[in-house]
């Protein structure tokens, strides 16, 4: 029973390095994109949404899974992550992870291949973003290149063509991305400052960086609003776009008054799936259902 226990605990950390939550919302938009560009077209065969699935699923997982072995020191220096399997060293040594890390994307960028030649282009450029210059001013950057990669492959895999709806919808996670980020980084300020970290915004005051914020979420609200003018959708998706947009400027608006890890915290969790996940899954049902 020992010895199941721990093959079962040693399973489950090399599952974590993957960052399965974070996996699953970039699979999830990825898949809705597809689902949109389905939408326009007129038809989304079977086997592209599987290929999709497959090859952003398992390529978000190895480059979350790089960004975690890459990470592992600076994770091991800060309180909020330094439990990780690699920061805590319980998949020791940590270059045991690289097997599985490396294996995901092979296999994700082959799929991608195989979807469309820009598909790979993009899965490709995603895992090098996610990849260079951790922890420094360049990574939230980086962060939208790399977040716009399952969008742009699932797109890409049913209408390869650039129009203005694809990029509003990179444009909706660029915007998003720092909101998320950098919400995180107030909220667990001394922690970072304490590891060493002191790249942009932590360089600068929180009431300066709460203002950024601000002004941010007033921007990603416009941009769902302008997604709505020039795309083809409906009713349901205009009351849910003005609910979250309202909803996430109301969250930093409280923020700008209190500037508190709380708050801060708060907008963290309400940016990933409550805002992303549920606009990106609207416009798929506004697309497919009315």
């Amino acid at each position: 029973m020992k010895i199941a226990a721990t093959n079962q605990g040693t399973f489950l950390d090399y599952i974590s390095v993957l960052k399965p939550r974070e996996t699953f919302l970039l699979t999830f938009i990825g898949v809705c994109s597809a689902i949109i560009a389905a939408g326009i077209v007129g038809y989304l065969p079977t086997e592209v949404v599987i290929l999709s699935l497959l090859a952003i699923g398992l390529g978000s997982a190895g480059s979350n899974g790089l960004t975690n072995y890459l990470d592992r020191e600076a994770d091991a220096r800060m309180a909020r992550t330094r439990n990780r399997a690699l920061a805590a060293g319980r998949i020791d040594p940590p270059q045991k992870a690289l097997p599985l890390i490396i294996g995901l994307i092979v296999v994700a960028l082959a799929l991608a291949w195989v979807l469309h030649p820009m598909c790979f282009l993009f899965g490709l450029i995603g895992v090098i973003a996610s990849a260079i210059w951790r922890k420094t001013i360049s990574c939230t950057f980086l962060g939208i290149v790399a977040g716009c990669s399952p969008v742009l492959i699932g797109w890409f895999a049913v209408k390869p063509v650039f129009d203005i709806q694809i990029l509003l919808l990179c444009c909706l996670v660029a915007i998003w991305t720092p909101i998320h980020v950098w919400s995180v980084m107030v909220a667990n300020r001394e922690d970072y400052l304490g590891a060493g970290l002191n790249y942009f915004p932590l360089s600068l005051q929180d009431k300066n960086v709460v203002k950024i914020l601000f002004s941010l979420s007033v921007l990603l609200y416009l941009v769902a609003i302008i997604i709505y003018l020039t795309a083809d959708f409906h009713l349901l998706y205009l009351v849910v776009a003005n609910i979250l947009g309202i909803l996430m400027i109301y969250a930093n608006a409280r923020l700008l008054r209190s500037t508190t890890s709380k708050t801060a915290w708060q907008i963290y969790k309400l940016s990933a799936f409550p805002y992303l996940g549920i606009i990106f899954l609207t416009m798929c049902l506004d697309t497919w259902l009315i």
